[in-house]
């Protein structure tokens, strides 16, 4: 029989005989003993101890808040704590003009409106991102449009970006999807070739860099997000970097209900300014352990085959990792669904999930655009073309492969990545057993 069925055929024909020869091999192959069984076969788990929770914190920080507490200045307009984290973040990020918001979504909301963007507007988008991303753009009354994404880093794709562009695009959005980065030199040589202004969302990479300085800072302005699960955390909270001193003027009138400005109050609170003070004496060697842990586990992931983590453009100087994220290709476990392979993974004690699905084709957005306010500002004509062209196949096949773990498995020992790596070899040696 082995002389007549190929590998593929013989697996997909006998699944449990598959199995075996699978685990043979891997074993041959890597010349160590068979994997243990998975723990959702009976078989122990890869690790038995919770990762840390998040955030992370101690008296620091509850000295911080019972100082604002005391002080009886609560919000930005007669407090110190807000100006503080302004000061400071702009001196982590190397940014000479930095506003504090209430969120991560106004941060995109007000870096828009600072830049022009208006009503009838459109705005360049990926669809592999939060739904942050393009509430934004429609908060604004603008038509987002979708730019595919290069699966091997999770990025927009930025040799897509220029063919994407119509002359209603008031902005470029490109989003530094879960600390990795995006091509920085193409969609700024893009942006500055047409007059384009560059929103950065940052909201997931706090730290992380393009040729040694640090993103947020490369285009017109860079948002970032500090609610409870990001890398920096004050529960909620916000910031845009700004590279020209008048745009931050405008967004600062805009963010706090001025009469100069049709804005809102997307104002930072003092007690979260005070938190986020506290929480940035811990950025950088957080940040340095995830980059560690996470090189350390991708160069064994890397070799379990089906195992594909994200690749970085050559100008990354330092991805973030607010997410580690991979392909998962079930064709190299005996077909095992990815929904049974993330079964699996958590019985062993690792948590993971599929991570987004497409946003260019989320229900709720295309009853938007349906609606009457957006058939007020966009002709029939310009929505049937929208629509006609609204296809991102890379994205489509991306959210069926992606697999992700958050940030504060990385904070570990290098013994906890190899018990993740483990995992994934025990997974994959029994794929076929797991699959039938």
């Amino acid at each position: 029989m082995f002389g007549i069925l190929n590998r593929r055929r013989f697996l997909a024909a006998t699944p449990a005989a598959g199995a075996l020869m699978q685990v043979g091999a891997l074993a041959q192959g890597a010349g160590t003993k068979i994997p243990e069984k998975p723990a959702l076969m009976g078989g122990p788990k890869a690790r038995k101890d919770r990762f840390d929770s998040w955030p992370k914190f101690d008296l620091t920080e509850e000295k911080a808040l019972l100082d604002v507490l005391r002080s009886g200045h609560w919000y930005r307009g007669n407090g110190q704590f807000v100006r503080k984290f302004e000061e400071a973040f702009g001196a982590l990020t190397g940014a000479g003009q930095v506003l504090a918001t209430c969120n991560g979504t106004s941060a995109l909301g007000v870096a828009l409106a600072a830049v022009g963007v208006e009503a009838g507007d459109e705005v360049i988008v990926p669809p592999y991102t939060f739904v942050a991303t393009v509430n934004a753009v429609l908060r604004a009354n603008a038509l987002p449009i979708f730019v595919d994404t290069d699966p091997e880093t999770f990025q927009m794709d930025h040799t897509k970006l220029e063919a994407a562009l119509t002359p209603a695009v008031r902005a470029i959005v490109p989003v530094h999807l879960g600390g990795n980065v995006c091509e920085m030199d193409a969609v700024t040589a893009i942006a500055s070739k047409h007059g384009i202004p560059v929103v950065e969302d940052a909201c997931q990479a706090h730290l992380a860099e393009w040729r040694g300085r640090r993103v947020g800072t490369l285009g017109d302005a860079g948002c970032f997000s500090f609610q409870a699960s990001k890398n920096l955390s004050a529960g909620e909270g916000g910031a845009v970097l700004f590279r020209d001193a008048a745009v931050r003027e405008r967004a600062f009138a805009y963010h706090n209900n001025s009469y100069t400005v049709s804005g809102g109050n997307y104002r930072l609170t003092e007690f979260q300014a005070s938190l986020l003070l506290a929480q940035m004496a811990r950025a950088e060697l957080q940040a340095k352990t995830r980059s560690e842990n996470a090189r350390y586990l991708t160069t064994m992931l890397k070799e379990i085959p089906g195992i594909l983590p994200t690749a970085e453009y050559g100008g990354t100087t330092n991805n973030a990792y607010h997410l580690y994220m991979l392909r998962y290709s079930p064709g190299e476990f005996a077909g095992l669904p990815r929904a049974k392979f993330l079964k699996a993974l958590a019985a062993e004690g690792i948590p993971a999930s599929g991570g987004y699905a497409p946003l260019n084709t989320e229900a709720s957005l295309l009853r938007l655009l349906e609606s009457r306010g957006y058939r007020r500002l966009f002709p029939e004509s310009r929505l049937k073309q929208w629509r006609e062209s609204n296809h991102c196949p890379e994205n489509d096949r991306l959210c069926t492969q992606a697999v992700w773990m958050t940030q504060n498995v990385l904070l570990g020992q290098r013994s906890d990545m190899e018990q993740i790596a483990e995992a994934f070899r025990k997974i994959h040696g029994h794929a076929g057993a797991l699959s039938a």
